[in-house]
Formats: C-alpha cells, structure tokens, sequence
C-alpha cells in the first residue's frame, strides 16, 4: 500500500515541477480520481489552476448540481455541452468508437476553454487500471486510449496515473476529502453512453438515467463496490393488461478491490424484486429487469 504522506509531498512536488509557472486545467468530474487529482493541483498551483466540469448530458441524475454544491469552494467552470456530445454519439453503436468519439469531444473542448484562458497543461486523474486496460485492448478509457493522437496542450500532467483504486481512496483520506467523494462509487469517463447497449439517444439517456437512480437508491445499503442499470434492447412486456415492447434493464452489483476483478453482489430475493419492480412501475417504457450475475473475468464491470 502507498504511503499516503509521502505520495501527496511527492505528486504535489511533480505538479509544480511540470506546470511550472503556467497555467493548467484540471478535468474534474466529480468521482474520487478527479476530485483528488483536483485537490492536489489545487495545493500545488493555486491560482494557476483552472477547475473545468463538463456537462456532456451522459451523467447520473442530478450530477451537475450536486457538482456544483461539492466544489464550491473552487473557482469553478461549468460547460455545457449536452448538445454537442449527443449529436456527436449520433448514430454511433460501437463501443470503442462511442469512448473515442467522447475521449475527443472531452479534450477538443477542454483546448477551446485553454486558448480563452491562455492555459498551456492538463492535469487529468488517469489511474494505473485505466492505463493497462487500454493498453490490454479490453476497452479505451476516454482519457487514455480514448484521447486522439494530438493535442493542444504543452503537457497533460497525470499524478494519479500508477495507483489503483483502493490507493485512490487512502489519498482522499489523507487529504481529508469528504466522505461523499472518497467513498464515492466509480463512474466510467464515458458516462451514461457505455451503459446503453447501441446508439445513444434523449429516450434513452432518459430511461437509463432514472433507472440508474433507483439502483444507486436500493443497492446502496449493501455496500457495493460498484452498482448501476444498464439499458439493453427491447423486449415484450405487458402493463394493465396491453402489450408493452419496451426496454430491458440490467442491474449489476459487484464487490472488488481496485476494480481489476470482480464478485457479483449477493442480494436477497426480495431485494431484487423491489428493484425490478420499482424500475418497471416508475419507468413506463421498461418492460422488463434482469440481474448480471457474471463476474470479471469473463465479464468486465461497465457493459461497454
């Protein structure tokens, strides 16, 4: 396990060695890699630091407000580019391509908001899974295998980029991050678009925003590692007594220790049909709810 003190002196120091004088953004989404990537660019540049939150329209419900109330203490920058990542995802089904189309979409905004701003660097909280998983061709992360071959910046600055997850976490501690953000379940770059089975599009964001929400609500209690819906195709159904052909939802819930394998989440039956039947009564166009029951390996944890 890493040092906690040691590593905090020791980023802060690489932070300030890189950058030097100039100006950097730091990528911040709220999960636990970005907020203490954020607080350690923080320490090490002070005004130097621009703190940018893109709303690419792909986040949990009420993301961007709860972002908002987190980071106020930060001079932070809130886009919003909903329109702009939608339109680029239209019509696009490959997972790969969705994570590339959103790693581009993510670095040709955050270089627009540079030139404004006169800002040379990027801090970015890549962790050491999201490296050997692109580099292992299991998936692209957006902000590593997902990133295009240019860029606009002088460097992109990445302190985080040899710890795993459970690491991460010790960090937050150590800077006394609130529990909200230390303890925080992943969340993929890509957001809500890799855990939508096909095209991306408004209906669907919508389904799988609201089912996502009543998962977090009813598995939260079981202290999973990670819990979320996946939207998959459509499947028949039937609602007072009419045909429905309307959406199927995976549910996954997994226990793991830096993300690298995984266990399925051992819930009660009735767990599980409080979920279902939660999903299906307040979600009028799902039909149907299933349960992943697949560890990593064979399975990864995000569908996409």
């Amino acid at each position: 396990m890493v040092n906690s003190q040691e590593f905090i002196e020791g980023a802060i120091a690489e932070i300030k060695r890189e950058v030097g004088n100039h100006r950097a953004i730091v990528a911040l989404s709220g999960g636990v890699d970005s907020s203490v990537c954020a607080a350690l660019a923080y320490q090490a540049l002070g005004a130097n630091l621009y703190p940018v939150y893109v709303d690419t329209g792909l986040m949990r419900k009420g993301e961007t407000e709860n972002i908002k109330r987190t980071f106020r203490h930060m001079p932070l920058t809130i886009i919003d580019a909903k329109a702009r990542f939608i339109n680029a995802l239209g019509g696009v089904a490959d997972p790969e391509e969705k994570r590339k189309i959103t790693g581009e979409t993510f670095i040709r905004i955050f270089e627009e908001v540079a030139r404004r701003n006169q800002v040379e660097y990027l801090v970015q909280g890549t962790i050491y899974p999201d490296i050997i998983e692109s580099e292992g061709q299991i998936k692209s992360h957006h902000n590593v295998g997902g990133l295009p071959s240019e860029i606009a910046f002088n460097g992109v600055v990445e302190p985080l980029k040899y710890l795993y997850k459970d690491e991460v976490r010790e960090i937050a501690r150590a800077l006394k991050l609130p529990p909200e953000l230390s303890e925080r379940m992943p969340f993929p770059g890509p957001g809500l678009a890799v855990r939508i089975i096909g095209e991306v599009t408004e209906e669907k964001l919508h389904v799988i925003r609201e089912a996502n929400a009543i998962v977090e609500q009813e598995v939260l209690r079981y202290k999973p590692w990670q819990t979320f819906a996946a939207l998959l195709e459509k499947g028949t159904g039937v609602k007072g007594d009419v045909r429905l052909h309307g959406w199927i939802i995976a549910v996954r819930a997994v226990q793991s220790r830096d993300g690298m394998t995984a266990d399925v989440l051992e819930m009660s039956y009735d767990a599980l049909r409080r979920i279902a039947s939660r999903i299906t009564s307040e979600i009028p166009d799902v039909a149907r709810v299933v349960y992943d029951i697949t560890p990593k390996p064979p399975a990864t944890i995000e569908f996409e």
